[in-house]
């Protein structure tokens, strides 16, 4: 028999592509599905970033790129970061990768091996943990609590910090919450990091433009004791409406940017070169796409909270960024798991279930509103009666 390493059987996986799967059969079917499972927006990739993908294939643009990608696109996420948080970024840290998890995982496997611990947010992103594992370190879970409206504590992030801990990972605007944490925890938590030397840490920022009710966005490159141990995450999918593109960027430490450089000559070699290029025409060209996407995501998070509050047996904290709403189903009787399957195979109505993003997500859901005002409005009705006809 074929015998892999012990760390493929610890491997996860990201449970909203499972559910699409099965929505996608469901709809082949002829089932009428309103999806609000994965995290994509519906909008199209804005016109003018598609053709500067469509020039640089006429202009030849076939082959490899530098492994770090091409210069003007560094250059230009540097300029796009100091645009946006006023902050230096030397373009020779900037590393362009296929998308947000290659820096997870990159990140996690320098840094998690066997007896060493990694802390990362739950309910978090999945691929944290499923990385952290199969690399063989502990996970080690920070609570994001509803009760701090789904902001991270600073107090709690650091008394979970041991002399094994070996990287700290942060996401603001989270997912799948919603959450944004203020300055002032942030600011609470580089100062107690100062004791703690030996931590990196790696900031998940992908939905770094996307906040809400005037909420600020505070990016961990804004703190100089941090830039010699901060990966920063960010890049073009969720922005842009790119996600089939596989468009991400990373800001790395000096001290580890030319590991990053090597680990990406060993698996994937350069993005694609005309994506590329389309990267650079969304960061260079007009942001009005962007700006009215999250215009449009505002007034869709305003119907989704103002609907789920209506049902009985739900409540929902009003998300402060990205495009989620997490809201809390403990009232209704159902685990969350189980009404997120009923409600897709019954319905035609695709969520998440809470512990699909860890072990602290049972009693909540995952709704993207990445999706029509009337379709939102559509499932919110099926969801209210079905609950109202299956009360537990």
């Amino acid at each position: 028999m074929l015998q892999t390493i012990p760390g493929f059987d610890r491997i996860g996986e990201e449970n909203a592509f499972a559910v699409l799967a099965r929505a996608t059969e469901l709809a082949a079917d002829g089932r009428d599905i309103i999806n609000l499972g994965i995290g994509q927006p519906d909008f199209r990739t804005p016109d003018h970033i598609v053709e500067a993908a469509i020039k640089a294939l006429r202009d030849g643009h076939h082959g490899y790129t530098p492994a770090t990608g091409i210069a003007p696109l560094r250059e230009a996420v540097a300029a796009d970061l100091h645009k946006r948080h006023d902050v230096d970024v030397n373009p020779g840290n900037v590393l362009i990768v296929p998308g947000g998890k290659v820096t997870m995982f990159m990140a996690i496997l320098m840094f998690g091996e066997p007896g060493t611990e990694i802390l990362y947010p739950d309910p978090g992103f999945p691929i944290y943990r499923s990385m952290i594992e199969f690399a063989g370190a502990t996970p080690v879970p920070v609570p994001i609590r509803e009760e701090n409206d789904f902001a991270f504590s600073a107090e709690e992030t650091l008394s979970l910090i041991t002399d094994r801990t070996r990287l700290l990972i942060l996401n603001s605007p989270a997912n799948p919450t919603g959450g944004v944490t203020p300055r002032s925890e942030i600011e609470t938590l580089v100062a107690g990091l100062e004791n703690h030397p030996q931590v990196a840490v790696m900031s998940d920022e992908i939905y770094s433009q996307m906040t809400y009710d005037g909420m600020e966005h505070v990016s961990l490159l804004q703190f100089a004791s941090l830039r010699d141990r901060l990966i920063l995450l960010d890049g073009w999918s969720k922005t842009y409406a790119m996600t089939g593109w596989r468009m991400g960027f990373a800001v790395w430490p000096d001290a580890l940017v030319d590991k990053a450089r090597k680990l990406a000559v060993n698996a994937w070699s350069c993005v694609n070169a005309p994506a590329q290029f389309a990267g650079l025409a969304a960061l260079t060209g007009p942001q009005t796409a962007v700006h009215d996407m999250v215009n449009e995501f505002d007034t869709r998070r305003k119907v989704i909270v103002e609907g789920l509050n209506a049902i009985e047996g739900i409540s929902c904290k009003t998300p402060l960024g990205a495009f989620y709403a997490y809201p809390n189903i403990k009232n209704t009787g159902w685990q969350a798991k189980a009404l997120a399957s009923a409600l897709l195979e019954e319905t035609g109505v695709a969520i998440i279930g809470g512990p699909d993003f860890g072990i602290l997500g049972e009693g909540y859901v995952r709704l993207s509103y990445a999706n029509s005002t009337l379709n939102i409005k559509k499932a919110l009705e099926r969801v209210n009666l079905f609950l109202q006809e299956n009360k537990k």
